[in-house]
């Protein structure tokens, strides 16, 4: 980590000893709650990387977003915005307030730059993360990702992604659907072929009711896991060609347990993420990229903990990234790292 001075570096360097000497979840919630409530306090990071990058209709003004659960219930809005990112996603929301899964369920081995985490949805539902979209000042581009209740039958689960979509579509500049978290019981099973088509031939035509309905389109995008074979990668794809949605971001955390054996915590069940999940999320991408031949775009997602690996992801087939386990072992650097090595030429 470069310690070199950067007055809009500095509240990072001044708070990581203490944000690191307290549990990873108190660490996570004291940060949103400092980025929500000095929002007004911090340096304005924001910063181009030359044309906007044109995707899914919206206009990017660098590759390299905010990904999804650093702030689940968009209350870090303005803050956030602050940064340096060309887009924002907050969530996953869930239609009903939930609690998620019991503490301790989220862990740190800064050793391997990796957090393993079984948060389970928690979120404080549709309600409140939309008063918190109507109260933020910023006009980006936002994403809002969401999901189902852990409650919610499986064979109801279209419901919930139904509901969240309806309410969301007006205030998102794209909406994400989250069926790969490994922390909600069978959700992942929503990846299956004849669940997937079902799924998201819903999604499309109630996506087109509510482009007429509001006179405005809002871009779908699916959210996947990396653990999947050759098989599933190109049914996926052949499924976000059939239906038409907009991008595919590549991907959530894992359930495997690359690089971290024998390291404090790495027998923790929940999802891996961080640098150990790079090979495995970019091997999705580029597989992804060879199966839809640029007819979805990919956003990435999975262990980008410097410019570097920023860059392997466009290179990989990605049209924009996504980073959040790195910022908490780089802070603010590493958005301005990978916007620039992510410029286009």
């Amino acid at each position: 980590m470069s310690l070199s001075y950067n007055p809009g570096m500095l509240p990072y360097f001044l708070a990581r000893p203490l944000l690191f000497s307290l549990d990873a979840e108190t660490a996570h919630e004291l940060t949103v709650a400092g980025l929500r409530h000095f929002s007004c306090l911090l340096p304005d990071l924001a910063t181009a990387s030359g044309p906007p990058i044109q995707l899914m209709g919206l206009a990017f003004p660098n590759r390299v977003g905010l990904a999804a659960g650093l702030d689940k219930n968009g209350e870090a809005i303005d803050g956030l915005a602050k940064l340096g990112f060309g887009f924002l996603e907050i969530g996953t929301v869930t239609p009903r307030p939930q609690s998620g899964n019991p503490r301790p369920r989220m862990f740190r081995l800064p050793a391997k730059q990796a957090i393993i985490n079984r948060l389970g949805f928690n979120n404080h539902g549709l309600a409140a993360l939309l008063e918190n979209v109507k109260a933020a000042r910023y006009k980006g581009i936002l994403g809002i990702n969401i999901g189902k209740n852990f409650d919610t039958p499986m064979e109801r689960a279209a419901d919930d992604y139904l509901a969240c979509l309806d309410k969301v579509y007006v205030h998102a500049s794209y909406v994400t659907v989250n069926i790969s978290s490994p922390n909600t019981v069978n959700l992942r099973q929503l990846q299956g072929e004849s669940e997937l088509d079902a799924l998201l031939g819903v999604l499309k035509s109630r996506q087109e009711e509510l482009a007429q309905r509001h006179g405005r389109y809002v871009p779908l995008a699916l959210k996947i896991a990396p653990d999947l074979e050759p098989g599933q990668i190109e049914g996926i794809a052949a499924a976000l060609r059939h239906h038409r949605i907009d991008a595919v971001i590549a991907t959530n955390t894992t359930v495997s347990r690359p690089g971290v054996a024998g390291e404090p915590h790495a027998s923790e069940s929940g999802g891996l993420s961080g640098a150990p999940l790079f090979e495995l999320s970019t091997a999705v991408v580029a597989a992804l990229a060879k199966s839809l031949a640029g007819e979805v775009p990919i956003i990435a997602a999975g262990g980008i903990t410097d410019g570097a690996r920023a860059r392997a992801k466009i290179s990989a087939g990605a049209k924009l990234v996504q980073i959040y386990s790195g910022l908490i072992y780089r802070g603010p650097e590493l958005i301005r790292e990978c916007v620039d090595a992510t410029k286009t030429p």
